[in-house]
């Protein structure tokens, strides 16, 4: 892949199901090392492993720690786009998001998706 390949993800699982929470992080960061630009959109119960703290606590078994996966995501450059009226449902505040993540609306979502080279759902 080179530079320009981007990868969209988005999630819909939180931390109630903690393998299939896990690993949109495990493929994006494996994208990301071979040079592909990722963007994980989170919706749904997927919003709360955004919260600060949540992450800390899902661990998959076989799978690196969610916390590390996705230090390492937004370390490599990862976006990380919230849905804004799934927080809002949950009543999280920005201020209460992990850093890097960024809230978004339907129409950001589409853009980045026909934006993308592909994009996975999980």
């Amino acid at each position: 892949m080179s530079e320009t390949d981007k990868l969209v993800i988005i999630s819909t699982t939180g931390p109630e199901y903690q393998e299939k929470a896990t690993l949109p992080f495990v493929v994006a960061t494996a994208a990301q090392s071979v040079d592909a630009h990722v963007v994980i959109i989170l919706q749904a119960s997927a919003v709360l492993l955004a919260k600060k703290g949540i992450a800390k606590n899902v661990a998959a078994p076989g799978l690196l720690p969610l916390n590390q996966l996705m230090d390492t995501f937004i370390e490599l450059g990862g976006e990380l786009l919230i849905c804004s009226p799934c927080i809002k449902e949950r009543k999280i505040s920005e201020s209460e998001l992990v850093e890097g993540a960024k809230p978004v609306a339907a129409g950001s979502v589409v853009t980045e998706v026909l934006s993308a080279k592909a994009s996975l759902t999980y």
